[in-house]
């Protein structure tokens, strides 16, 4: 995993992403699909130019904004020593967007893609690299479970960053159940490793907060 981090690694998604994207441009139809529901039902057609660029875009912009503010950080120390977690969990999510870019353009071209099954297991490993190393991150401004309650307290920040990567973890899980889930089961599981991933962590930094100033 920890190659993953090196700027090479990167690159070649921004080449394939790019250059991918670039090659299949003029076959590409002027109304394309670009929202699907839970379900896997096309739910929004965009034209092209949005349909195409904003996975690119995005793409960008999280690898230029992931490069320079961890820079402008008061807390710079902290950020070097967890800089093995910070560049695993930048360059997943850089994948994800290749992922996601690679089934809208399949899903342009006519494919058949099973988005209700690609998405939800992509997110999910995402979500369980992210519970994976998230112990690891250090108190900082830009990366990590930033609440009120992690940010004025240290030790907070290293209690829920420990539960926290275990809730992700499992919220990976559910996600990943998704993708194979009965149609009936999508929408509970979805919700409840949504539930885990991100709202359980913020409410276990305030319990974290009130145990620690004995509230």
């Amino acid at each position: 995993m920890a190659a993953s981090g090196h700027p090479t690694y990167r690159a070649a998604l921004a080449v394939l992403l790019l250059g991918g994207t670039a090659a299949l441009w003029s076959r590409l139809p002027e109304s394309m699909p670009v929202h699907w529901n839970v379900h896997g039902r096309v739910d929004r057609m965009g034209g092209r130019l949005e349909g195409a660029l904003i996975a690119p875009i995005v793409f960008v912009v999280i690898w230029v904004a992931a490069t320079w503010l961890p820079r402008l950080d008061p807390r710079q120390a902290n950020v070097a020593k967890m800089r093995g977690a910070y560049d695993v969990v930048i360059s997943a999510t850089l994948t994800l967007m290749v992922v996601l870019q690679g089934v809208l353009l399949a899903s342009a071209l006519g494919l058949a893609v099973p988005v209700n099954r690609v998405v939800p297991a992509a997110v999910g490993l995402l979500l369980l690299v992210m519970g994976n190393v998230l112990p690891r991150a250090r108190p900082n401004w830009w990366f990590g479970i930033r609440t009120p309650w992690t940010l004025s307290s240290d030790r907070v920040w290293a209690r829920t960053h420990r539960v926290g990567g275990y809730a992700m973890a499992a919220g990976g899980l559910l996600m990943l159940a998704t993708a194979v889930a009965p149609p009936a089961w999508v929408v509970p599981l979805f919700v409840a490793a949504i539930v885990l991933a991100a709202l359980v962590p913020i409410a276990y930094s305030y319990r974290a907060w009130r145990q620690e100033h004995g509230a």
